[in-house]
């Protein structure tokens, strides 16, 4: 098993690492650049400089049955569950084979309903001590249960 983490725009990396540290998984943080790598021996942190979606490329040819992905992207995440990987958003909520699919549409639509209101405002939530919380104890359970 290993945790693949989306680390481009992850607000949860300390906590990957701690969670594969008191369970011994290694872990990739797969980046575009921009973030400084990590000196825990379980984490390798690959640089992916050749595009702006080659980062989400390098995850989804490489994570497979057994894996966990933790990001926020949802067409790398439904790549991944497609492969047999666990996945993970960053507020904890799991993206299975049953829900992708809505998920998939869910964001589709909003994208056109954006693009339909160039003047649209705000959207998104601030990430709060809450979805920390509720992240870190579904990682654990997760990481648990694929090991």
């Amino acid at each position: 098993m290993t945790l693949y983490v989306d680390a481009d725009a992850c607000p949860v990396k300390e906590e990957c690492i701690r969670a594969a540290d008191r369970l011994r998984v290694p872990v990739k943080m797969v980046c575009n650049g921009g973030i400084r790598p990590s000196p825990h021996p379980l984490v390798e942190t690959i640089f992916v400089t050749e595009g702006p979606d080659e980062a989400d490329k390098w995850i989804a040819e490489r994570a497979g049955k057994g894996d966990v992905v933790i990001t926020g992207d949802i067409p790398l995440a439904a790549k991944c569950v497609g492969a047999g990987a666990l996945v993970l958003k960053h507020n904890g909520e799991a993206l299975t084979e049953a829900n992708i699919g809505n998920v998939l549409a869910t964001r589709d639509l909003m994208a056109d309903l954006r693009a339909a209101d160039p003047f649209r405002q705000g959207g998104g939530k601030a990430f709060s001590k809450q979805d920390r919380a509720r992240f870190s104890s579904a990682l654990d359970r997760l990481l648990r249960s694929a090991g």
